[in-house]
């Protein structure tokens, strides 16, 4: 079952709330599409698998498009708004991301870490990338991960040429984060329900 969310705050976030049928979920983890400007939305195909493997699970997934194009601290704003709406509707919240969502997201769980920000009970990752903008406005991933205290999932492919990980997954190892190697490509063509799996899993015991 899925229905329409208008995530409050001062931009224009539009989400789909995914919930299993028949239970009243305790837990949520919203979930970050990739680039916006790339065609990155809500309906990635990543996104709403790991939304199905998780609603098979008992838990709600809030799927949500960026508003307008912000640079990256912008997007960043609006995971802190998607956040914060769950966190008032939910009693755990997870949080996860793809590609250049899976960078904000170890950002949005870093600042969450914050008093003024609401803290996922853990994070996941696919396929991150370690950084996003350039100057005083990027986004970089790699440092946020040294800022995460709660649980954290990278799973990246063995043949991205889209965008290097290694920063992140090393030092997500170094964290004693959990770290997966598929042999995929950065899109995970043929792999979908797989990141699906592995990514539920870790969120589903930690949420």
């Amino acid at each position: 079952m899925s229905e329409p969310v208008v995530v409050p705050g001062g931009r224009d976030v539009r989400g789909s709330l995914d919930e299993p049928d028949g239970t009243d979920p305790t837990a949520c983890v919203v979930a970050c599409p990739p680039h916006p400007q790339l065609g990155g939305s809500r309906s990635d195909r990543r996104l709403t698998a790991v939304a199905d493997a998780l609603t098979d699970r008992g838990i709600a997934a809030l799927r949500f498009d960026y508003g307008e194009w912000g640079g990256g601290p912008g997007e960043l704003r609006d995971i802190g708004g998607a956040l914060d709406w769950a966190d008032e509707r939910y009693d755990a919240v997870g949080l996860f991301g793809y590609s250049f969502g899976g960078c904000l997201a170890f950002a949005a769980a870093a600042d969450g870490t914050d008093d003024d920000g609401a803290s996922p009970a853990a994070v996941s990752a696919l396929a991150p990338a370690p950084r996003v903008g350039d100057g005083a406005d990027a986004v970089d991933a790699v440092a946020a991960v040294e800022r995460i205290d709660c649980p954290g999932q990278v799973v990246y492919g063995s043949r991205d040429g889209t965008v290097d990980a290694r920063p992140i997954v090393e030092r997500a190892r170094e964290r004693g984060f959990s770290v997966t190697e598929l042999a995929a490509d950065h899109h995970f063509v043929g792999q979908t329900e797989t990141v699906a799996q592995v990514v539920a899993d870790f969120l589903a015991g930690r949420v």
